[in-house]
């Protein structure tokens, strides 16, 4: 979904309500699916200001599409979801883009993501509260 975004950017709640239409999901799974849309998408400008911080001498269009949204991902939950422990989220970002990005984007959001991790304010390894802003 931040991919179809940030190509076709629109309205992402009206984006996201289309998405579901005739997919029977678990709501739980929608619930969550749609927080890191919607989060992404109403931060998108803060969130693409770290990335351009974290990952040094990269404009944030040069970034690979696949990159740029699994890093945007990852930095709503560490920023946003106390729920989730830094780490997890980190883990995770590397293992989507080595999945679906470059042979190298494991290694590129790994380290974008672990320069993000030194500078917050939590426990990298702990969830440390509820989930939401």
């Amino acid at each position: 979904m931040l991919f179809q975004l940030d190509f076709n950017p629109a309205d992402a709640e009206k984006t996201l309500e289309e998405f579901w239409v005739g997919k029977d999901l678990d709501p739980k799974v929608k619930a969550f699916a749609g927080e890191l849309v919607l989060g992404v998408a109403r931060d998108m400008e803060r969130i693409d200001r770290l990335i351009e911080k974290y990952a040094t001498h990269w404009s944030i269009k040069r970034i690979g599409a696949v990159d740029r949204n699994v890093i945007r991902m990852a930095l709503f939950e560490m920023l946003e979801r106390g729920d989730i422990p830094p780490i997890v989220s980190i883990n995770e970002a590397i293992e989507i883009a080595k999945k679906y990005g470059s042979e190298e984007s494991g290694k590129f959001v790994n380290g974008v993501l672990d320069c993000a991790k030194n500078e917050l304010t939590r426990p990298a390894r702990e969830a440390t509260g509820a989930a939401g802003p």
